[in-house]
């Protein structure tokens, strides 16, 4: 070890000044902060005096001294791998002296500069780590025995992975069992750090933990009524896990469990009653739930209904006081990002009160993602899954209830009714049915309401009824409710619109054509709310006109319904600016649209066109720079190139033939051309996603007077087939005969047959059933065209493609068989196999005629021919 580093006084005080400054609330002053940092990452050892800040500058205030520790986790992060040795072995080395630090705030960031090192693959090169915190686990100093558990479980949180696999000799072994002698440790806090480490390996069924699961499961039981709340929290979770990878060891004790789960459900901190109710939804997914819960469902269920009740905080968080709020502007962090929604409830390091600031951040920072699980919704989702499999049976324990709740005085209680009546209508379906024609007029009314939060909850629970509402006489239930929702797509609460407007897309999809009377009447709302939302509520409000036009189709296509629908969606399509996300589900919206107007949308068609285009240019641009200069620029979003190219492959569909003269005077297909090439970069992957919507825009391009548009096209076709394989089955017809037609003209140019050529033998490559019964009309000017181009992966998967296709119809090829035999020869070096497919055409055809006719046959061809293929192939 080197003689102990010692930071110079000077750049000291420099780099507190620097901390100090960035905990200011000015974005200016932040900005230069970061880019200071930045420049001081150039200085080896900057880190060293980070760590010097963390763990010995103890006369710094604590906030200070954590924020040095979180900006060198950043740099761990970012260039771990550049770190000189000296530094990384004190960093290492400070870290393990500290963890036992007396304030709770700077163990923490040291646990967290652990385990970032020990993920960025360190745990194998830093042996001495695990065994050293487990050590330290033993200490009589709680602070340090806290510190390295809070360390060992952020570890076992992020490399969960690696500690179960052979790379590191298996340490699970060793630790698991020494985290179950924890569980009876007298902190409250030690008990929790003990069950979470273990509880992440429950769902991988880690070995470790498999061998020690009884132990595992009776210290549980001991620790189920613990004084301390996080540590039934984590008793809860862990039966929860169990539940889908241990059945086995719990069915035993089930009764029991549930009898505990029961209490657990009603525990007064919902923390814990929130982990609980976890457990119905897992248990309803397991065959034996019907068997384990029937005694249990007179005591479960009014537990599930009297937890959908909104509890006071609930309510002050949603501003459920306050009735008008249409005027006021959204605040832009409450919208949740479109695209790859997923509820996962936030786990990463709740505990450590400290505030991460990393990449993983896009999940916790809206808003709705954290409070948006709560006891409320888990438990209308429970009982919603329980409906399920209990089907009417649930309905006896459900109906008494429900005559009290929907009823009730109190609008907390009513509200919490609506909200059941919705959660069991998919599963008591059948049930309901004799209830609902008193129910829906009852809940009808409930939409005018004078709380915002039943008039939003009546919303969805109705769109739950809409497939029977609309299995009646349009007059009694349809029109009302549909008459009530568009008024409620005008309320004046932000949070009723929103949900009018999602029921409202719901009714569109079940009553499809039904609606085409009331067009008029639907239209004139949906306009008039274009000028009253706010930003949110118009990206639902995309939603619902696009649902409008994919379910009434070409009804859709009348004067004064385009009249009305296409000057707001245009003004708003003009106001966005390409970089906004907003466009996404406007660009949706349009592409529904477009396909219903079909001629109607022509006269917006052309800067509609113009503009996809533009966005698929401007991605690929983004995408070659960000390939070539990775450092400069950033990768571009490529969704807006996916959501181009879906209404690009709407308006293709809704205008048919009219849209060639748009894509003729365009580089579209020089943009495809380009999105091939862009191999490496995602934008091939995004290609993926929407190949087949390329086709009927490549199909419609198969004109070979435009010399350049028919290339790319044919280019194209070959490449997407490559890559979609037998998907491509579908869109052969589409293409095939146009491709034939092409390489059997006279005076065709010498590229635009070969790329026909090569694009052919790909298609019989993926799908040989459906192009070789063609074989015989194009094999001939396949061979020529093809013999003259030099050996390359292109030539190579066209040869295969025809191969495949004389295996699948060798009649086919029998009359052209010597210009077969001509284009092989002009191969200079095959690849093995493809050699091998070229010996057995040749010899199959050489057997099959017999030696006498083979010769007569061979004796045709030009010397050098004969020549080669005698060499070559032995024939």
């Amino acid at each position: 070890m080197e003689c102990e580093w010692k930071p110079d006084e000077q750049g000291l005080q420099q780099i507190l000044q620097l901390l100090k400054e960035s905990q200011s609330p000015d974005t200016s002053t932040q900005r230069s902060v970061q880019q200071r940092l930045e420049q001081l990452n150039q200085y080896p050892d900057f880190n060293n005096y980070l760590i010097f800040v963390l763990t010995k500058l103890k006369s710094e205030d604590e906030p200070t001294r954590s924020l040095s520790g979180l900006i060198l986790k950043n740099n761990v992060k970012a260039h771990y791998q550049n770190f000189p040795n000296g530094v990384s072995d004190f960093i290492k080395s400070e870290c393990l002296q500290n963890i036992g630090d007396s304030s709770p705030l700077i163990r923490a960031t040291v646990g967290i500069l652990i385990t970032t090192i020990a993920s960025k693959g360190e745990l194998q090169n830093w042996p001495e780590l695990l065994p050293k915190l487990c050590l330290l686990l033993d200490s009589e100093d709680y602070n340090t025995c806290e510190g390295a558990f809070g360390a060992l479980q952020k570890i076992c949180e992020d490399s969960a992975e690696i500690l179960d696999s052979d790379m590191l000799d298996r340490p699970l072994n060793i630790m698991i069992p020494k985290f179950l002698q924890f569980f009876k440790h007298n902190s409250p806090k030690i008990r929790s750090h003990a069950i979470a480490c273990v509880n992440q390996f429950i769902i991988s069924r880690t070995q470790a933990l498999m061998l020690h699961i009884d132990p595992f499961i009776e210290n549980l039981f001991a620790l189920a009524t613990d004084e301390e709340p996080e540590v039934r929290k984590n008793v809860c979770r862990a039966l929860v896990m169990l539940l889908e990878v241990r059945l086995d060891r719990l069915l035993p004790h089930m009764h029991n469990i549930i009898e505990y789960m029961l209490q657990r459900t009603q525990d007064h901190d919902e923390n814990v009653a929130l982990e609980a109710c976890e457990f119905w939804l897992t248990l309803a997914e397991q065959p034996v739930c019907k068997e384990v819960l029937c005694g249990h469902l007179s005591q479960l269920t009014p537990v599930l209904v009297n937890g959908m009740k909104y509890s006071e905080i609930d309510i002050i968080l949603l501003k459920g006081d306050i009735e008008e709020d249409e005027a006021i502007p959204d605040n832009e962090q409450d919208i949740r990002p479109r695209f790859h929604r997923s509820r996962t409830v936030a786990q990463q390091h709740e505990g450590d009160g400290i505030e991460e600031d990393d990449d993983e951040d896009d999940e916790l920072d809206d808003d709705d993602t954290i409070s948006d699980w709560n006891l409320r919704k888990c438990s209308a989702a429970a009982l919603d899954v329980l409906a399920n499999v209990f089907r009417d049976d649930l309905l006896l324990h459900i109906l008494p209830l429900l005559k009290e709740l929907l009823f009730h005085p109190e609008w907390v209680v009513k509200e919490s009714g609506i909200l059941v009546l919705g959660a069991i209508a998919e599963g008591c379906m059948q049930g309901m049915i004799p209830y609902l024609p008193e129910l829906i007029p009852h809940l009808i009314q409930c939409l005018s309401d004078k709380k915002a939060l039943v008039r939003s909850i009546t919303c969805w629970t109705l769109s739950r009824y809409a497939h029977w509402v609309v299995s009646q006489p349009p007059d009694i239930y349809l029109k009302p409710l549909m008459t009530e929702l568009l008024k409620r797509i005008l309320d004046s609460n932000k949070r009723v619109q929103e949900a009018a407007c999602s029921a409202f897309a719901t009714l569109e999809e079940e009553a499809c054509t039904e609606l085409v009377p009331y067009l008029a009447f639907i239209l004139d709302t949906l306009v008039f709310a274009f000028s009253k939302y706010q930003h949110k509520n118009l990206l639902i409000l995309y939603d619902a006109i696009g649902t409008l036009a994919d379910s009434v189709g070409h009804h859709l296509n009348k004067p004064e319904y385009i009249q009305m629908l296409m000057p707001p969606l245009i003004q708003k399509w003009n106001q966005l600016k390409d970089e906004d996300k907003d466009l996404f589900p406007l660009l949706e919206c349009l592409s529904s649209v477009a396909t219903a107007l079909q001629s109607g949308f022509l006269p917006y068609c052309e800067p509609v066109y113009q503009r996809c285009v533009n966005l698929v240019q401007k991605t690929l641009a983004q995408a070659m720079l960000h390939q070539s200069q990775p450092d400069q620029y950033e990768a571009p979003d490529k969704d807006f190139m996916i959501v181009a190219l879906d209404l690009l492959s709407g308006l293709a569909e809704g205008l048919g033939g009219t849209i060639e003269q748009l894509v003729a005077r365009s580089n579209i297909l020089t943009l495809m051309y380009q999105c091939m090439q862009v191999r490496s970069s995602q934008t091939c992957q995004t290609i993926a996603v929407k190949r087949s919507d390329f086709m009927p825009i490549l199909g419609t391009n198969l004109n070979p007077e435009l010399i350049s548009v028919c290339n790319n096209a044919t280019w194209a076709i070959g490449e997407i087939s490559i890559q979609m394989g037998p998907e491509m089955q579908p869109y052969i017809a589409m293409v095939l005969h146009q491709l034939v037609e092409i390489i059997n003209r006279p005076n065709t140019p010498k590229t635009l047959l070969e790329n026909t050529a090569i694009t052919i033998g790909r298609l019989g490559y993926v799908c040989p059933q459906e192009v070789a019964p063609m074989l015989q009309q194009f094999i001939r000017p396949w061979c020529t065209s093809l013999r003259n181009i030099r050996d390359n992966e292109e030539k190579d998967s066209a040869f295969r493609g025809i191969c495949t296709m004389i295996s699948v119809n060798p009649g086919g090829v029998v009359q052209d068989f010597i210009f077969f035999c001509d284009a092989v020869a002009s191969w200079v070096n095959p690849k093995d196999d493809l050699r091998d497919m070229f010996c057995k055409i040749l010899h199959g055809f050489k057997n099959q005629v017999g030696e006498e006719n083979w010769r007569r046959f061979s004796d045709q061809f030009p010397m050098p021919l004969k020549e080669r293929l005698a060499t070559f192939y032995g024939v």
